[in-house]
């Protein structure tokens, strides 16, 4: 993963080969760890931004990102606004995406989405979001934090919001415990979202400018 150095600049180039506009974000989870791969998947077929937070950036391997992926951090959303009238990213990355995907959403960031919080450059894309617009999540954390009533709670309360839920899978999970929890695998993260868009389209009500 390259720094930065481009700013809002890079959101605002024309997207002239019309592909589909992924915007994939990662929150603090070890499932992080595949994050890499997830930009990989979708990168072959759309033109993809990617959002990772401090806390997922404990997990990612930064020179594994596909090279055409630009990726922004806390750091961008600071260090492109100096003035009344710049551009704010945050924003701009909002305006720039045809459909976005949070994957993995860990326990806190889906806590901060079904509170409104927006303390960071993911929450404050989600809490600007046009819900006209796709939206997805994949979940991933321990099984007694996926059991736990706050979750259910707050699936419900982003369903009330039409984000789109790719539940997790049992498997043995990074701690070591075995049960539900686990991120889907990428590949199924993708091909759920690009048979959606591939219907959208089909239908006649497809989001792509």
């Amino acid at each position: 993963m390259e720094p930065i150095t481009s700013g809002v600049e890079q959101v605002l180039i024309s997207n002239a080969s019309q592909k589909p506009r992924i915007l994939l974000a990662a929150s603090g989870s070890v499932a992080a760890i595949k994050f890499a791969n997830l930009c990989h998947c979708f990168s072959e077929w759309a033109e993809v931004k990617a959002v990772v937070t401090k806390g997922a950036l404990h997990f990612i391997d930064k020179v594994s990102f596909p090279k055409d992926v630009a990726v922004y951090t806390d750091d961008d959303e600071w260090s492109a606004w100096n003035k009344v009238g710049d551009s704010v990213l945050h924003i701009e990355l909002r305006r720039w995406a045809d459909i976005m995907v949070i994957a993995p959403l860990s326990a806190n960031t889906l806590g901060k989405i079904a509170g409104g919080l927006c303390d960071n450059l993911l929450t404050c894309i989600v809490r600007a979001w046009d819900y006209d617009k796709p939206f997805f999540v994949a979940p991933a954390m321990n099984t007694f934090m996926w059991n736990n009533p706050f979750t259910e709670r707050h699936l419900m309360t982003i369903d009330e919001l039409g984000i789109s839920l790719i539940p997790p899978v049992s498997k043995r999970l990074a701690c070591g415990d075995y049960g539900n929890g686990a991120m889907a695998e990428p590949s199924l993260i993708y091909s759920t979202v690009r048979l959606f868009l591939n219907s959208r389209s089909e239908s006649g009500s497809s989001t792509i400018s």
